[in-house]
């Protein structure tokens, strides 16, 4: 069982096994991008924002399975040494029942959703009956036998919903991610049990910092993907050449505006809090927002391809705007964690996008975008000019 645990004092680096294992997320965000397009292109949905983000909230709940199967999984990989035979084998595992479920995402609400829904289960209740079984006198198989419970629990609306119309489907879908969701937030209290009190994050925080910016790289890197695979669907003329040019400004300022300063001391942060697993799970749902953001601006990038020059529905522009401004949103949190302070360029850019929506609606989605890069272009700005002459600030946690 020794062999098996992560070291205190061995690199915390992530390995090459893990980051094999998020090349499966790059096809499973190029899904869920693919959706996203869809909810936005469906006849009368395209031109009623309020339509277009009820379908959005099918495609997040798939995206936040996707996402709570990562997460899990790099929890895993903080805790046990990725080196070990048993610790791949769990990865690799999990890597094939990703794909597979990336594979269902696109008809996971109609004719896959079996597909999906047991995939999910079949990962989440295997990974933590193995680690129940060979793991011995540690207390990661007490926190192993508590998740496994609620997992378990959880299984029941998954795979029920999979046989259920789709109005029932979502509610039972809805329900299973709010179990596991409440129970990794809660520690997987079980009566008679107890509840797990171990947090990753207090204990491999720098691997676990790396993790999540490797994460944003990799939907960084399916939005290129994305837009370059939209240009080749259509004719390669002067405005679609200049839509993909937007479209890769937008994911360069993100880069930008995400690794200046904060992104890159995370790990420093988690480490001087006195609260590291609080601090963890904020940092966690500011990369959440992050990725969602990004997510809907690579959905928006594609929709300006699409038309560069035509008329930009309701539904076209919160996609187009609201992904740069849910990325800030998610950016000001991680701001939060790590100097306990949100500086006003974040707040001041997600309220000129939210004024700029309404007038934008039927012109050209291209001059939408580019409106997106003159936004995120102030605030990258911003940052460059109040850190000019001034020494690296370090990180200073709320908590």
């Amino acid at each position: 069982m020794a062999n098996l645990l992560r070291r205190r004092e061995s690199p915390q680096r992530p390995t090459f096994l893990e980051l094999f294992f998020d090349l499966v997320f790059v096809f499973a965000l190029t899904r869920v991008v693919h959706e996203l397009v869809l909810d936005y292109t469906r006849g009368h949905v395209a031109d009623r924002l309020t339509t277009s983000l009820a379908e959005n909230g099918e495609t997040l709940l798939l995206l936040l399975a996707v996402w709570w199967i990562w997460t899990q999984t790099a929890w895993m990989t903080s805790r046990f040494d990725p080196f070990q035979p048993a610790v791949q084998f769990v990865v690799i595992t999990t890597m094939y029942g990703s794909l597979l479920l990336a594979v269902a995402i696109s008809g996971a609400l109609a004719e896959t959703g079996l597909l999906f829904a047991s995939t999910y289960v079949a990962i989440q209740v295997g990974r933590s009956l193995f680690f129940v079984v060979i793991v011995r006198g540690h207390d990661l198989r007490r926190v192993n036998m508590l998740a496994l419970v609620w997992f378990g629990v959880s299984a029941v609306p998954w795979l029920a919903g999979a046989f259920a119309p789709e109005l029932t489907r979502n509610s039972l879908w809805t329900v299973a991610l709010a179990i596991d969701y409440l129970g990794g937030r809660l520690g997987w209290p079980v009566p008679g049990l107890g509840r797990a009190k171990m947090s990753p994050w207090a204990v491999a925080g720098e691997h676990l910092a790396e993790r999540y910016w490797q994460l944003v790289i990799v939907a960084l890197g399916e939005t290129i993907l994305t837009s370059g695979s939209s240009l080749l669907r259509g004719p390669i003329v002067a405005q679609r050449t200049l839509a993909l040019t937007v479209s890769f400004l937008i994911t360069v300022l993100l880069w930008r505006i995400y690794f200046y300063r904060a992104g890159q001391i995370l790990g420093e942060a988690i480490t001087a809090s006195a609260d590291p697993g609080r601090l963890g799970r904020l940092a966690e749902f500011s990369h959440l927002l992050m990725v969602v953001g990004i997510l809907a601006s690579s959905a928006g990038s594609e929709l300006v391809l699409i038309d560069p020059l035509g008329d930009a529905k309701r539904a076209w522009v919160g996609a187009i705007l609201g992904g740069p401004a849910l990325f800030l949103a998610g950016r000001s949190v991680f701001e939060y964690v790590a100097f306990a302070r949100v500086s006003r360029p974040r707040p001041i850019g997600i309220l000129v996008l939210a004024a700029m929506a309404p007038i934008m609606v039927g012109l050209p989605p291209l001059g939408v975008a580019a409106a997106a890069v003159v936004v995120l272009l102030g605030v990258a700005i911003s940052d460059t000019i109040r850190a000019h002459g001034r020494p690296l600030e370090q990180a200073s946690p709320p908590h």
